[in-house]
This record gives structure tokens, C-alpha cells and sequence, in this order.
């Protein structure tokens, strides 16, 4: 193969890469905006009534927090669990007097069939909308068939977003009893 033979799909290789980098530039912005638009109109369906969300520095010592984001009327809290096949990530709505709005599971990779319920049975998530009471699974809270683990781990996530909110997490800023 000659010098010209190669040349010229190397410079069409090169030339493909920095378009494609250009384009990856141009829209990353917009991606992020869009990104951004879709968290802010989650967050205002988890908690209903609230019009604008800052997002807070969790300082506390509950390690399954990953972000706060706060409200005029309260919080929503995302938690990061442990469940049977992996973490699970949720949303949970929280209002200033620590009544669960709602909560959301946003990924997870638990068993089909089973753990995977926890993202739609609605008999299962709403045992969490509640007024403040510690929820334990086979106490207040019937798992998921064949899926304690991931039962036990979203309850965990629930009552860790309502502690941060009613200052049972001593960590909390959301109260000035909080700490």
C-alpha cells in the first residue's frame, strides 16, 4: 500500500473525530440543561407544592445520603442503598414535618421478577407514604414477596430521608432542632 493509498482514509478517520468532538462540545451544554430541566420537574412531582429547588451540602454522617436538594415546603432526598443485586438509588419527597410526599426509585438491578417490583408495585410503595413513624419491613412494612432484601433497603432509604428532615439525623440542617 502506497504513502497515497493510506493517507487519504486517515485523513477522513481524523477529520470524522473532529467533527464528532466539535459536535460533543456544541451539545454538551444543552445536555446538561436538559439534564438539569428533568431533575427540577422530578423534584417539584415528588414534592408537590413546591416551586423552586437548591441543592444543600449533606455534611451529615448518613452515608446512604448522596444529595439534598431543598424546597419552601421541604426536601427531597436522594439515597443510595444497598439492595440484593446492587445499590439502589431513590428520591424520596419529604415534607417539613416529615410526612413522605413520595419516592421514586431512579435506577436499581435487582432480580427480575422479584427485587425489580420495588419499581412499580404500588401496594409496596405506598406503605412509605407516612407521617413520621420508623418503618420496618415485617413490622409496619410487607415486603416484597421473595424480595426482603430490597424491601429492607428502601425502607432504610425512606427512613434516612426522614430523619435528615426531622433532625433525628443530628447531622441535619433542615431543622433548628436538627442538631
Amino acid at each position: 500500500m502506497s504513502k497515497k493509498e493510506w493517507l487519504q482514509p486517515a485523513i477522513a478517520l481524523v477529520l470524522a473525530a473532529v467533527i464528532l468532538l466539535g459536535a460533543s462540545l456544541a451539545l454538551g451544554p444543552v445536555a446538561q440543561k436538559n439534564r438539569q430541566e428533568e431533575l427540577q420537574s422530578l423534584l417539584g412531582e415528588l414534592l408537590p407544592g413546591a416551586q423552586s429547588f437548591t441543592q444543600e451540602e449533606y455534611t451529615g454522617d448518613d452515608e446512604i445520603i448522596s444529595a439534598v436538594y431543598k424546597a419552601e415546603n421541604g426536601y427531597v432526598i436522594e439515597t443510595v442503598t444497598s439492595g440484593y443485586a446492587g445499590d439502589i438509588t431513590m428520591l424520596v419527597g419529604v415534607y417539613s414535618d416529615g410526612t413522605i410526599a413520595s419516592l421514586v426509585v431512579r435506577d436499581m438491578r435487582e432480580t427480575n421478577g422479584l427485587g425489580l417490583k420495588a419499581l412499580s408495585d404500588v401496594d409496596f410503595l405506598s406503605q412509605f407514604l407516612w407521617n413520621g413513624t420508623t418503618l420496618t419491613v415485617g413490622e409496619n412494612v410487607d415486603a416484597l414477596t421473595g424480595a426482603t432484601v430490597t424491601s429492607k433497603a428502601v425502607a432504610k432509604a425512606v427512613n434516612a430521608a426522614s430523619a435528615y428532615v426531622t433532625g433525628a439525623d443530628i447531622g441535619s440542617s433542615a431543622t433548628e432542632w436538627g442538631g
